[in-house]
């Protein structure tokens, strides 16, 4: 398994929780390349409609943290020969949106990207963003798996594991992250009713009547009408 695989894995099996949102439902997304941070979706009450579209223009991210995010989230989740990366994703921007719908996420992000750019320039004289393919993987590693590394990177370790979980958030909350994990939503399925040998185990079948009406795929859309007696007329 590869590490795309790997945090699709973490994502499917923690999104029950909440993963680093804490229960935060992001909406459904207008396109494939724009996050759940729109607030066009359904569900949105007006007030909320107006309380997203001030956090819309509110700035916290300058755009050369923007840059460094954006970096940090395509080396988390980079593109695929089928699916785009993070940044194709609007990730980004959705985690911005997050710092500024959650407040408490503001010092941890703004802080650990001057951890990470102040590590960078111990390690190479160079911003993170400045840095190289190799150098920026180099640090990276560094603090992406805690279990192998000194408590002098622990600030750092911390902040990778809140990009981490925003970015996996991000991404499987878009229409494209919906794409790769195979989720369709709450899409109706076909039932032809109860197979005929579980209703011949039991003595029962079906009046021919009723599923001439009922069971009839083709009219699945149809909406029933009855008589005022509550006898089904179609």
């Amino acid at each position: 398994m590869d590490r795309r695989e790997s945090l699709k894995s973490l994502f499917v099996g923690t999104v029950a929780g909440g993963l680093a949102l804490n229960g935060c439902t992001p909406e459904a997304p207008d396109t494939e390349t724009k996050p759940l941070v729109e607030g066009k979706g359904y569900g949105r009450t007006e007030k909320e409609k107006i309380r997203d579209q001030k956090l819309h223009e509110e700035e916290f991210l300058v755009a050369s943290e923007l840059e460094t995010l954006a970096i940090l989230c395509d080396i988390i989740l980079p593109p695929t020969a089928e699916f785009g990366s993070a940044t194709d994703a609007g990730v980004p921007e959705f985690i911005a949106f997050m710092a500024k719908d959650i407040p408490r996420y503001q010092t941890p992000l703004r802080g650990g990207l001057m951890w990470l750019d102040n590590r960078s320039n111990a390690k190479f004289g160079l911003y993170f963003k400045a840095c190289s393919v190799d150098q920026q993987i180099e640090l990276v590693e560094e603090i992406a798996y805690p279990e192998e590394q000194p408590s002098a990177l622990a600030p750092g370790i911390a902040f990778f594991s809140l990009i981490r979980n925003l970015t996996l958030t991000g991404y499987y909350t878009t229409e494209m992250g919906f794409k790769e994990l195979g989720y369709i939503g709450n899409t109706p399925g076909v039932w032809d009713g109860v197979p005929d040998e579980v209703l011949k185990d039991h003595g029962m079948s079906y009046d021919p009547k009723w599923i001439k009406r009922c069971v009839d795929q083709s009219k699945r859309n149809d909406v029933a009408a009855w008589d005022e007696e509550g006898n089904l007329i179609t």
